[in-house]
């Protein structure tokens, strides 16, 4: 049930979804090509899963999504102890959106202008990119009403309002991605695409199909985002007119999107290749910028970079050359993803006290990126067992850690 608290491990998960389905340990370990014993050992929490492309290949074969086996959403409560994802929820799923022509309606009921509701988009972002999700999330019912009145208030001649639409559902599916909405991430983004479709601006659609492959990653169909983000990069490299900053921006935010997508599915050549291509791209841009809130440039290739080759499982690179990679010019929300990224890999070479210390940091910066991503549900979960058993020095702020993320009950 959404928002109860969570104190499974994903290894007990797989047992659970294994025993719905009627299949043994040696039947499951087939389905993923390991040993019945991996599987043994897995379940009960012997061993940890590295990568998140395995669990993907588990959840595949227990038939399930991806978040299933990451584990349930819980509440997003901000300061107020509110929690409005319901309320995104109702206004992603309004009947309303289903047929313009039955529910055919007035351009005398539209509340803002477009260019009113470009301003509030371009807010909401500010507070995504600040790490203020919290607030995000209380101000995106309102914004998506919006943007469905501007999308029947747009016309042929001015299609200003599919634009702020696409912008605004794009925020949406990004943010659900990073709480684990994924169900909710995915309805979003194609939202997203179809008013970028209907904008006919080659920004919008690129920018859009950020979201898509977002929604995609937080689904596990890593195969299916490498498709999407390729397309929608080779559909963009005509758009490059004399290397125009937003359109290597967004070039470069889609490959290294892409990059992501094809380092989860285990190809290191593509996943490698892409990234040389958005460095590629930064050197054109030749700074670190924020055009179409891509916080694109230099300095987030080197942060994919990292990603990547945690995703790849080079675990050793990422403790050895993620401290050294310097966020501090970018944006809240980059940060703390590149803090998460180095936590991981330190917990997963058991150095529990340096992961705990970044987390906290992290959570500093943005208490709900921290709080309410489930990656790091999991790695809390892992490091508050060990520290359990072994009394480390961590263990108190780590244990109180643990329950502001909800992994313990």
């Amino acid at each position: 049930m959404r928002g109860a608290g969570d104190g499974m491990r994903i290894g007990e998960r797989v047992a659970f979804y294994r025993g719905r389905r009627g299949i043994s340990q040696r039947m499951l370990g087939d389905l993923v090509g390991r040993s019945e014993d991996w599987v043994s050992k897995i379940e009960r929490g012997v061993r940890d899963i590295r990568r998140v492309d395995v669990v993907a290949e588990l959840a595949k074969a227990l038939r399930v999504e991806l978040g299933d086996l990451l584990g349930q959403p819980v509440l997003m409560e901000d300061e107020r102890q509110d929690d409005d994802v319901p309320a995104i929820r109702d206004a992603l799923m309004t009947p309303s959106r289903l047929s313009r022509t039955l529910f055919r309606r007035s351009t005398s009921q539209r509340a803002i202008s477009p260019d009113q509701g470009e301003r509030l988009a371009e807010h909401a972002w500010l507070n995504y990119q600040q790490g203020r999700i919290g607030r995000v999330i209380a101000e995106l019912p309102r914004l998506i009403s919006a943007g469905q009145e501007l999308e029947d208030a747009a016309t042929p001649q001015n299609r200003q309002g599919w634009a702020v639409s696409a912008r605004v559902h794009h925020l949406a599916a990004t943010t659900l991605s990073k709480i684990g909405e994924g169900d909710l991430a995915w309805i979003a983004a194609e939202r997203a695409m179809y008013a970028a479709d209907q904008a006919d601006h080659p920004l919008v659609l690129a920018s859009a199909a950020r979201a898509g492959t977002h929604a995609l990653l937080a689904s596990g169909r890593f195969d299916d985002a490498v498709e999407l983000g390729n397309t929608a990069a080779e559909w963009m490299r005509p758009q490059l007119v004399n290397n125009d900053p937003a359109a290597l921006s967004l070039l470069g935010m889609l490959r290294l999107r892409t990059a992501v997508a094809a380092a989860r599915r285990r190809d290191r050549a593509a996943s490698t290749e892409l990234i040389r291509r958005a460095q590629r791209a930064a050197e054109l841009l030749g700074h670190d910028g924020d055009h179409w809130q891509t916080q694109f440039g230099p300095t987030n290739v080197e942060l994919h970079r990292i990603s990547t080759a945690l995703d790849l499982g080079d675990v050793d690179y990422v403790v050895r050359h993620g401290p050294d990679v310097t966020a501090s010019n970018l944006p809240a929300e980059r940060q703390v993803s590149h803090m998460i990224d180095v936590a991981r890999a330190l917990s997963l070479v058991a150095r529990d006290d340096q992961a705990t210390e970044l987390l906290l940091g992290a959570e500093q910066l943005a208490p709900h990126l921290v709080r309410h991503n489930p990656i790091v549900r999991e790695m809390v979960k892992a490091m508050y067992r060990r520290s359990a058993a072994a009394r480390t020095s961590s263990s108190v702020p780590l244990s109180a850690l643990a329950e502001r993320c909800r992994a313990v009950r």
